[in-house]
Protein backbone atom coordinates (compact mmCIF):
# COMPACT_ATOMS: atom_id res chain seq x y z
CA UNK A 1 0.00 0.00 0.00
CA UNK A 2 1.13 3.55 -0.51
CA UNK A 3 1.88 5.85 2.95
CA UNK A 4 3.41 8.71 3.95
CA UNK A 5 6.23 8.41 6.43
CA UNK A 6 8.18 10.76 8.51
CA UNK A 7 11.78 11.27 7.57
CA UNK A 8 14.82 12.14 9.30
CA UNK A 9 14.68 15.39 8.46
CA UNK A 10 10.97 15.74 9.31
CA UNK A 11 9.99 15.89 5.77
CA UNK A 12 6.96 13.00 4.74
CA UNK A 13 8.20 10.25 2.12
CA UNK A 14 5.20 8.77 0.06
CA UNK A 15 6.36 5.36 -0.05
CA UNK A 16 5.31 1.42 -0.24
CA UNK A 17 4.57 -0.10 2.80
CA UNK A 18 3.31 -3.57 4.05
CA UNK A 19 -0.17 -3.32 4.40
CA UNK A 20 -1.63 -3.75 7.97
CA UNK A 21 -3.25 -7.82 8.56
CA UNK A 22 -5.44 -8.42 11.91
CA UNK A 23 -2.35 -9.86 14.09
CA UNK A 24 -4.30 -9.73 17.25
CA UNK A 25 -7.82 -11.41 17.76
CA UNK A 26 -8.97 -8.13 18.57
CA UNK A 27 -7.58 -6.28 15.37
CA UNK A 28 -9.29 -4.38 12.96
CA UNK A 29 -7.83 -3.30 9.62
CA UNK A 30 -9.54 -0.03 8.02
CA UNK A 31 -9.56 1.15 4.34
CA UNK A 32 -9.03 4.64 4.93
CA UNK A 33 -11.49 7.06 3.28
CA UNK A 34 -9.55 10.35 4.30
CA UNK A 35 -7.54 11.35 7.05
CA UNK A 36 -7.48 14.77 8.44
CA UNK A 37 -4.24 16.71 9.31
CA UNK A 38 -3.73 17.88 12.63
CA UNK A 39 -2.23 20.65 13.96
CA UNK A 40 0.26 17.72 15.91
CA UNK A 41 1.05 16.81 12.29
CA UNK A 42 1.96 19.91 11.38
CA UNK A 43 3.73 20.92 14.73
CA UNK A 44 6.20 17.50 13.72
CA UNK A 45 6.87 18.83 10.58
CA UNK A 46 8.14 22.24 11.73
CA UNK A 47 10.04 20.50 14.55
CA UNK A 48 7.56 21.40 17.75
CA UNK A 49 6.76 18.02 18.37
CA UNK A 50 8.43 14.78 18.34
CA UNK A 51 7.66 11.88 16.45
CA UNK A 52 9.76 8.55 15.29
CA UNK A 53 11.36 8.19 12.11
CA UNK A 54 9.78 5.98 9.87
CA UNK A 55 6.28 5.98 11.33
CA UNK A 56 3.24 6.21 9.07
CA UNK A 57 1.76 9.44 10.03
CA UNK A 58 -1.39 10.61 10.52
CA UNK A 59 -4.54 10.18 13.11
CA UNK A 60 -7.82 11.46 12.86
CA UNK A 61 -9.30 8.69 10.39
CA UNK A 62 -12.47 8.10 8.76
CA UNK A 63 -13.00 4.82 6.49
CA UNK A 64 -14.63 1.09 6.15
CA UNK A 65 -13.49 -2.07 7.81
CA UNK A 66 -11.66 -3.97 5.78
CA UNK A 67 -10.78 -7.41 7.41
CA UNK A 68 -11.11 -8.32 11.06
CA UNK A 69 -9.61 -10.68 13.79
CA UNK A 70 -11.29 -13.83 14.58
CA UNK A 71 -12.51 -12.00 18.09
CA UNK A 72 -13.89 -9.29 16.42
CA UNK A 73 -17.44 -8.60 17.44
CA UNK A 74 -18.33 -5.21 17.06
CA UNK A 75 -18.04 -4.83 13.27
CA UNK A 76 -17.95 -6.78 9.60
CA UNK A 77 -16.27 -5.95 6.34
CA UNK A 78 -17.70 -2.68 5.15
CA UNK A 79 -18.67 -0.89 7.87
CA UNK A 80 -18.16 2.60 8.13
CA UNK A 81 -15.85 3.69 11.18
CA UNK A 82 -14.37 6.45 12.86
CA UNK A 83 -10.72 5.86 14.82
CA UNK A 84 -10.49 6.99 17.91
CA UNK A 85 -6.63 7.53 18.20
CA UNK A 86 -5.77 7.65 21.73
CA UNK A 87 -4.49 4.28 22.53
CA UNK A 88 -4.02 2.76 26.27
CA UNK A 89 -3.07 0.11 27.92
CA UNK A 90 -5.97 -0.45 30.17
CA UNK A 91 -4.02 -2.09 33.30
CA UNK A 92 -1.61 0.43 34.62
CA UNK A 93 -2.29 2.25 37.72
CA UNK A 94 -3.73 5.24 35.74
CA UNK A 95 -6.01 3.26 33.93
CA UNK A 96 -7.09 1.08 36.50
CA UNK A 97 -8.57 4.54 38.28
CA UNK A 98 -10.39 5.26 35.05
CA UNK A 99 -7.41 8.14 33.85
CA UNK A 100 -7.20 6.39 30.18
CA UNK A 101 -5.69 9.94 29.08
CA UNK A 102 -2.92 9.46 31.05
CA UNK A 103 -1.95 6.14 30.61
CA UNK A 104 1.67 5.22 31.89
CA UNK A 105 2.43 2.61 28.77
CA UNK A 106 2.05 5.37 26.23
CA UNK A 107 5.35 4.00 24.41
CA UNK A 108 4.55 2.70 21.03
CA UNK A 109 0.90 3.13 21.54
CA UNK A 110 1.08 6.36 20.02
CA UNK A 111 -1.18 6.95 16.71
CA UNK A 112 1.17 8.48 13.87
CA UNK A 113 3.81 9.34 15.86
CA UNK A 114 5.39 6.07 17.15
CA UNK A 115 2.83 3.78 16.03
CA UNK A 116 1.79 3.79 12.21
CA UNK A 117 -1.15 6.01 11.37
CA UNK A 118 -3.56 6.99 9.23
CA UNK A 119 -1.83 8.34 6.09
CA UNK A 120 -1.87 5.47 4.41
CA UNK A 121 -4.14 3.19 1.97
CA UNK A 122 -5.26 1.19 5.65
CA UNK A 123 -4.62 1.25 9.16
CA UNK A 124 -4.72 -1.29 11.81
CA UNK A 125 -6.56 -0.72 15.41
CA UNK A 126 -7.90 -2.94 18.11
CA UNK A 127 -11.39 -3.03 18.10
CA UNK A 128 -11.68 -0.63 21.27
CA UNK A 129 -10.80 2.12 19.61
CA UNK A 130 -13.02 2.16 16.73
CA UNK A 131 -16.38 3.53 16.29
CA UNK A 132 -19.30 3.03 14.08
CA UNK A 133 -20.03 6.21 12.03
CA UNK A 134 -24.16 6.93 12.99
CA UNK A 135 -26.44 6.50 9.99
CA UNK A 136 -26.55 9.71 8.07
CA UNK A 137 -23.44 11.28 8.76
CA UNK A 138 -20.94 11.56 6.00
CA UNK A 139 -17.55 10.92 5.57
CA UNK A 140 -16.92 15.33 6.06
CA UNK A 141 -18.30 15.50 8.93
CA UNK A 142 -17.08 12.17 10.36
CA UNK A 143 -13.51 13.10 9.86
CA UNK A 144 -13.60 15.94 12.24
CA UNK A 145 -15.54 14.22 15.19
CA UNK A 146 -11.92 13.34 16.82
CA UNK A 147 -10.83 17.29 17.00
CA UNK A 148 -14.17 17.20 18.66
CA UNK A 149 -13.14 15.06 21.04
CA UNK A 150 -10.19 17.13 21.53
CA UNK A 151 -12.48 20.17 21.76
CA UNK A 152 -14.73 18.75 24.36
CA UNK A 153 -12.01 17.48 26.49
CA UNK A 154 -10.97 21.54 27.41
CA UNK A 155 -14.24 22.60 27.55
CA UNK A 156 -15.20 20.52 30.38
CA UNK A 157 -11.86 20.57 31.94
CA UNK A 158 -12.51 24.51 31.69
CA UNK A 159 -15.87 24.11 33.48
CA UNK A 160 -17.66 26.24 30.80
CA UNK A 161 -21.40 26.49 31.84
CA UNK A 162 -24.03 28.15 29.76
CA UNK A 163 -24.21 31.94 30.00
CA UNK A 164 -20.55 32.19 30.43
CA UNK A 165 -18.24 33.70 27.49
CA UNK A 166 -15.15 31.83 26.11
CA UNK A 167 -12.56 33.65 24.50
CA UNK A 168 -10.66 30.88 21.67
CA UNK A 169 -7.08 31.86 20.75
CA UNK A 170 -6.35 30.39 17.90
CA UNK A 171 -8.34 29.99 14.82
CA UNK A 172 -7.22 26.72 12.77
CA UNK A 173 -9.49 23.93 13.11
CA UNK A 174 -9.03 22.74 16.43
CA UNK A 175 -9.67 26.16 17.32
CA UNK A 176 -13.11 26.62 14.77
CA UNK A 177 -13.98 23.47 16.16
CA UNK A 178 -13.32 24.29 19.79
CA UNK A 179 -15.69 27.48 19.26
CA UNK A 180 -18.23 25.51 17.58
CA UNK A 181 -18.53 22.84 20.63
CA UNK A 182 -18.55 26.20 23.55
CA UNK A 183 -21.67 27.83 21.82
CA UNK A 184 -23.44 24.38 21.80
CA UNK A 185 -22.80 24.63 25.36
CA UNK A 186 -24.66 27.77 25.61
CA UNK A 187 -21.47 30.12 25.87
CA UNK A 188 -20.80 33.46 24.02
CA UNK A 189 -17.59 32.91 22.06
CA UNK A 190 -14.78 35.33 21.01
CA UNK A 191 -12.34 33.10 18.51
CA UNK A 192 -9.15 35.05 18.12
CA UNK A 193 -7.09 34.58 15.28
CA UNK A 194 -3.81 36.71 13.62
CA UNK A 195 -3.88 35.61 10.10
CA UNK A 196 -6.08 37.34 7.79
CA UNK A 197 -6.70 34.54 5.50
CA UNK A 198 -7.94 32.07 8.66
CA UNK A 199 -10.01 35.10 10.11
CA UNK A 200 -11.91 35.26 6.59
CA UNK A 201 -12.08 31.47 6.20
CA UNK A 202 -13.56 31.73 10.18
CA UNK A 203 -15.92 34.02 9.97
CA UNK A 204 -17.08 32.35 6.81
CA UNK A 205 -17.82 29.18 8.75
CA UNK A 206 -19.80 30.80 11.74
CA UNK A 207 -22.32 32.96 9.47
CA UNK A 208 -24.41 29.90 8.83
CA UNK A 209 -27.66 30.43 10.23
CA UNK A 210 -27.16 27.67 12.88
CA UNK A 211 -24.52 29.64 14.86
CA UNK A 212 -26.83 32.37 14.88
CA UNK A 213 -24.38 34.98 15.45
CA UNK A 214 -23.11 33.51 18.66
CA UNK A 215 -19.27 32.97 17.38
CA UNK A 216 -17.54 36.60 16.36
CA UNK A 217 -13.96 36.74 15.14
CA UNK A 218 -11.23 39.18 16.63
CA UNK A 219 -7.69 40.12 15.96
CA UNK A 220 -5.72 39.67 18.77
CA UNK A 221 -5.10 42.93 20.01
CA UNK A 222 -8.77 43.56 19.94
CA UNK A 223 -9.38 45.89 23.10
CA UNK A 224 -12.87 44.02 23.35
CA UNK A 225 -11.00 41.03 24.08
CA UNK A 226 -9.62 42.35 27.67
CA UNK A 227 -10.47 40.12 30.90
CA UNK A 228 -13.55 38.99 29.10
CA UNK A 229 -12.97 35.33 29.17
CA UNK A 230 -14.77 32.84 31.73
CA UNK A 231 -12.93 30.59 29.87
CA UNK A 232 -10.42 30.99 27.69
CA UNK A 233 -8.97 28.20 25.54
CA UNK A 234 -5.17 28.87 23.81
CA UNK A 235 -5.75 26.31 21.26
CA UNK A 236 -2.16 27.04 20.11
CA UNK A 237 -0.20 25.97 22.82
CA UNK A 238 2.67 28.86 23.08
CA UNK A 239 0.13 31.56 24.00
CA UNK A 240 -0.32 31.58 27.89
CA UNK A 241 0.57 35.24 28.52
CA UNK A 242 -1.69 36.14 26.30
CA UNK A 243 -4.47 34.06 27.29
CA UNK A 244 -4.20 34.94 30.78
CA UNK A 245 -4.99 39.26 29.28
CA UNK A 246 -7.83 37.75 27.96
CA UNK A 247 -9.25 36.06 31.07
CA UNK A 248 -11.96 37.53 33.13
CA UNK A 249 -12.02 37.98 36.76
CA UNK A 250 -11.93 34.36 38.26
CA UNK A 251 -11.51 32.98 34.66
CA UNK A 252 -10.16 29.81 34.09
CA UNK A 253 -7.39 29.24 30.84
CA UNK A 254 -6.90 25.79 29.67
CA UNK A 255 -3.40 25.18 27.88
CA UNK A 256 -5.24 23.26 24.62
CA UNK A 257 -2.58 23.14 22.02
CA UNK A 258 0.72 21.08 22.03
CA UNK A 259 4.08 22.88 21.53
CA UNK A 260 7.19 20.94 22.95
CA UNK A 261 9.42 24.40 22.43
CA UNK A 262 7.00 26.64 24.38
CA UNK A 263 7.39 28.36 28.14
CA UNK A 264 6.19 31.52 29.58
CA UNK A 265 6.22 33.67 32.31
CA UNK A 266 3.43 33.95 34.50
CA UNK A 267 3.42 36.48 38.00
CA UNK A 268 1.83 34.32 40.45
CA UNK A 269 0.82 37.62 42.18
CA UNK A 270 -1.58 38.11 39.12
CA UNK A 271 -3.17 34.76 39.53
CA UNK A 272 -3.74 35.15 43.31
CA UNK A 273 -4.97 38.74 43.19
CA UNK A 274 -7.58 37.71 40.07
CA UNK A 275 -8.31 34.46 41.40
CA UNK A 276 -7.05 32.50 37.96
CA UNK A 277 -6.80 29.00 37.33
CA UNK A 278 -4.74 27.42 34.72
CA UNK A 279 -5.60 23.93 33.66
CA UNK A 280 -4.02 21.49 31.60
CA UNK A 281 -6.19 18.63 30.41
CA UNK A 282 -3.98 16.34 28.64
CA UNK A 283 -5.57 14.16 26.19
CA UNK A 284 -9.10 13.32 26.18
CA UNK A 285 -10.32 9.97 27.74
CA UNK A 286 -11.94 7.90 25.50
CA UNK A 287 -15.22 8.06 27.09
CA UNK A 288 -15.88 11.20 25.69
CA UNK A 289 -15.74 9.97 22.33
CA UNK A 290 -19.27 8.52 21.92
CA UNK A 291 -20.13 11.88 23.50
CA UNK A 292 -18.49 13.86 20.39
CA UNK A 293 -19.91 11.26 18.27
CA UNK A 294 -23.33 12.28 19.51
CA UNK A 295 -22.62 16.06 19.55
CA UNK A 296 -21.45 15.63 16.06
CA UNK A 297 -25.25 15.10 14.83
CA UNK A 298 -25.89 19.13 15.75
CA UNK A 299 -22.90 20.49 14.62
CA UNK A 300 -21.93 21.50 10.40
CA UNK A 301 -18.29 19.88 11.59
CA UNK A 302 -17.87 19.92 7.66
CA UNK A 303 -17.29 23.26 7.13
CA UNK A 304 -13.80 23.08 9.01
CA UNK A 305 -13.10 20.99 5.78
CA UNK A 306 -11.86 23.53 3.00
CA UNK A 307 -9.08 21.89 0.92
CA UNK A 308 -8.51 17.50 -0.09
CA UNK A 309 -5.28 16.61 -1.48
CA UNK A 310 -4.28 13.05 -2.60
CA UNK A 311 -1.49 11.55 -0.62
CA UNK A 312 0.77 11.85 -3.53
CA UNK A 313 0.01 15.60 -2.91
CA UNK A 314 1.03 15.82 0.52
CA UNK A 315 3.47 18.88 -0.05
CA UNK A 316 0.84 21.20 -1.31
CA UNK A 317 -1.23 20.38 1.30
CA UNK A 318 1.07 21.27 4.11
CA UNK A 319 1.87 24.17 2.35
CA UNK A 320 -1.66 25.31 2.75
CA UNK A 321 -1.07 24.77 6.22
CA UNK A 322 2.00 26.86 5.99
CA UNK A 323 3.98 24.35 7.56
CA UNK A 324 6.66 24.85 4.11
CA UNK A 325 9.44 27.88 4.82
CA UNK A 326 7.86 30.84 3.40
CA UNK A 327 4.14 29.88 2.74
CA UNK A 328 1.17 31.48 4.24
CA UNK A 329 -1.83 29.68 5.27
CA UNK A 330 -4.28 29.17 2.55
CA UNK A 331 -6.63 26.39 4.41
CA UNK A 332 -8.48 25.31 8.10
CA UNK A 333 -9.10 21.72 7.60
CA UNK A 334 -6.79 19.96 4.89
CA UNK A 335 -7.77 16.39 4.74
CA UNK A 336 -5.51 13.52 3.23
CA UNK A 337 -6.94 11.27 0.56
CA UNK A 338 -5.61 7.72 -0.33
CA UNK A 339 -5.86 6.35 -3.78
CA UNK A 340 -9.17 4.32 -3.17
CA UNK A 341 -11.46 4.81 -6.34
CA UNK A 342 -14.14 4.69 -3.74
CA UNK A 343 -12.33 7.50 -1.21
CA UNK A 344 -12.42 10.13 -4.24
CA UNK A 345 -16.05 11.36 -3.32
CA UNK A 346 -16.30 10.18 0.02
CA UNK A 347 -19.38 11.93 0.25
CA UNK A 348 -21.35 9.41 -1.87
CA UNK A 349 -20.16 6.48 1.14
CA UNK A 350 -22.24 8.36 3.25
Amino acid sequence: MKALTLTADRTLALVDHPKPEPAAADDVVIRVTQSGICGTDRSVLVGKFPAETGVVMGHEAVGTVDAVGSGVTRFAVGDRVIVNPTLYCGNCPTCLEGHWNFCGHKAGTEVGLDYDGSFAEFIRLPELFCHAIPDGMDFDRAVVVEPLACALNNIEAGRLAAGETAVVVGGGPMGVVTAMAAQLHGARVLLVEPDPVRRRLDAEVFEAPEFGGRVTVHTPDDPALAERGDLVVDSVGNLLEQSIGYAAIRGRVVIMGFNSNASATVRPLTLLQRGLQIIGAGDYNSMIFPKAIELARQLPLERVVTHRFALADHEEAFKALAAVPGTDYAALKVVLVPPHPEAAHPEEAA
